[in-house]
C-alpha cells in the first residue's frame, strides 16, 4: 500500500526553484488560447521518461466531471492497491471551472480541480492514470503530461479516441498493439485491452517509458476496456457530480 503523505513543509523544503517555476506555469490560468499553447510548447521537453519505478504498491485514477450551466468542475481521485486492484481510497473536490473547453488544452481546465482533490488524499500513490492523452498530442503535451508534471508522479495517458497521428488497426485480441505515429515519431500505442473491443490510445504522461505505460495498462485492465483505476474514477466522479448538483440552490 502507498506511503502516507508528507506534510506541505517537507515538500516545500525539497522543492527546487526550477520545479516551483514549472508548477506556477502549470497552475496559472492563461488569458488566451495562444498563451496556453505557448506554455505547452515551453514545457513539453521537460516531460521525463526515465524515472526508476519498480512494481507500484498503489495506483491512482483521476477523472473530472462538469456541471452544465454552473461552470463547476468536480474532480475525483481513486487509489487502488496494485496487487489486486482493490479500492483503498477515494476523494473528490470541486472548483469553478478555470478555463473554457478548447480541444488540446484540457490540462488548463482539469489540472486545478485534480490538484484540489489530490491534496485531500491520505495515501501517496505510486503512479497515476489520466483519462486523456499525454504525448499523443499535436504539441506533445496533453492533459496527462500536464497533470503528471504537476504531481511529479509516473503518469499514463489513456485516450479513447485518436487526437493526432496515424496508425494501423491492431489485431483483434487483448494485448495486440500498433504504433501511433505523428510527424515521423512514435507518440503512443494503439492497444487492444479486450478481445474484439475498440482499442485505447496509450501514451506517456510523465516519468516512465511508453513500454511501461503499455505494460501497466494491461496489468490494470481486467475484463473491460478501461484500466480499473479509470473505470472506478469515472464511476466515483459521476456520483460526486450528482451529490454536488443535489446541493445546488434551486
Amino acid at each position: 500500500m502507498g506511503s502516507r503523505r508528507h506534510g506541505p513543509g517537507g515538500r516545500a523544503a525539497r522543492m527546487r526553484l526550477g520545479v516551483k517555476s514549472v508548477r506556477e506555469r502549470l497552475l496559472r490560468v492563461p488569458g488566451t488560447t495562444r498563451e496556453a499553447i505557448e506554455v505547452q510548447l515551453a514545457l513539453r521537453d521537460l516531460v521525463k521518461t526515465d524515472l526508476v519505478v519498480d512494481t507500484p504498491g498503489t495506483v491512482a485514477g483521476v477523472d473530472v466531471a462538469y456541471i452544465a450551466g454552473e461552470r463547476i468542475s468536480v474532480a475525483t481521485v481513486v487509489v487502488l492497491r496494485f496487487s489486486d486492484l482493490a479500492l483503498v481510497e477515494s476523494v473528490s473536490a470541486w472548483l469553478r471551472t478555470p478555463f473554457p473547453y478548447v480541444p488540446g488544452l484540457l490540462g488548463f481546465r482539469e489540472a486545478p480541480p485534480v490538484l484540489e482533490a489530490w491534496e485531500r488524499l491520505r495515501l501517496d500513490p505510486d503512479m497515476v492514470f489520466v483519462d486523456g492523452h499525454g504525448r499523443a498530442h499535436p504539441r506533445r503535451f496533453g492533459v496527462a503530461c500536464h497533470i503528471g508534471m504537476l504531481l511529479r508522479k509516473p503518469t499514463v495517458g489513456i485516450g479513447k479516441s485518436r487526437l493526432c497521428g496515424c496508425c494501423q488497426e491492431p489485431g483483434p485480441n487483448r494485448g495486440e498493439r500498433a504504433d501511433l505515429v505523428d510527424e515521423g515519431a512514435v507518440v503512443g500505442t494503439v492497444l487492444r485491452t479486450r478481445d474484439h473491443v475498440k482499442p485505447l490510445f496509450v501514451s506517456v504522461g510523465y516519468g516512465i517509458s511508453l513500454e511501461r505505460c503499455v505494460e501497466w495498462t494491461l496489468k490494470t485492465t481486467r475484463g473491460v476496456r478501461l484500466p480499473e483505476p479509470l473505470r472506478l474514477a469515472d464511476q466515483a466522479s459521476r456520483k460526486a457530480r450528482l451529490d454536488r448538483v443535489q446541493r445546488l440552490p434551486l
